[in-house]
């Protein structure tokens, strides 16, 4: 798996990011601001970036520029933004991001332009090429209405390795929201043995939105850590 370093400097959004990815299996680092970036980026040299563009000190656009005028945009970087237009996103590709996503960001759009960006090699420089080495159309590369939307294909979701479930019994006598807790928590964990683990498919036969489904295992303490994949 990959180091990903999240540059934001919203905490709740850098701790669901961080959330995300580390139980995509991923080592993820955290910054708030350039300067942490910097440093973060001398002591692990990550595989990938997720860089937010509105920053109270130096704005990403500028860090951005930063790293390819210095020889240090090694690694592919992904803009994000609440406030994206297309002019941002020419801009970001321009000084070698791979791809701009829109807050909020949907965890199916932020979960396929990671696997696009660590699929890609490492940027090669900025001349004559648009962003970071890598095509502003054609060859596979991305356009930049995909960039918009992290628009790349996501590769099958992993199992979790989750085992089947037994039928369950309920105790009617506690209050309401015990015993719908308790339900959902035994539906999620029903749907996700029959799925193999698979959330797309899980999110697909609930009718819920992979955010949204993920967030609800937290809230109900399905866990899943016990069922790590066997490639981690």
């Amino acid at each position: 798996m990959a180091t990903i370093l999240v540059v934001d400097d919203e905490l709740g959004i850098r701790a669901l990011l961080s959330e995300i990815l580390t139980d995509e299996g991923h080592t993820v680092e955290l910054a708030e601001n350039a300067a942490q970036a910097r440093a973060a980026r001398e002591r692990r040299r990550p595989d990938l970036v997720l860089l937010d563009i509105w920053m109270p000190d130096v704005d990403g656009i500028t860090l951005l520029k930063e790293w390819g005028s210095t020889s240090q945009l090694t690694m592919p970087v992904i803009m994000m933004s609440g406030h994206g237009t297309i002019d941002t996103a020419v801009e970001a590709t321009k000084y070698g991001a791979m791809a701009f996503l829109e807050k909020p960001i949907t965890l199916q759009k932020l979960l396929r332009a990671v696997e696009a960006g660590l699929a890609k090699p490492a940027p090669r420089g900025l001349e004559g090429t648009g962003h970071g080495g890598l095509p502003m159309r054609g060859d596979g590369g991305l356009t930049v209405e995909s960039a918009m939307t992290g628009g790349l294909g996501l590769p099958p979701a992993q199992p979790l390795q989750l085992g089947p479930q037994s039928e369950q019994s309920f105790d009617l006598d506690r209050p309401l929201r015990e015993a719908r807790d308790a339900f959902e928590k035994s539906y999620f964990e029903f749907h996700l043995a029959k799925e193999n683990g698979s959330m797309t498919r899980v999110a697909e036969k609930t009718g819920l939105e992979r955010t949204h489904l993920y967030r609800k295992l937290k809230q109900l303490g399905v866990d899943l850590s016990r069922n790590k994949r066997n490639a981690l």
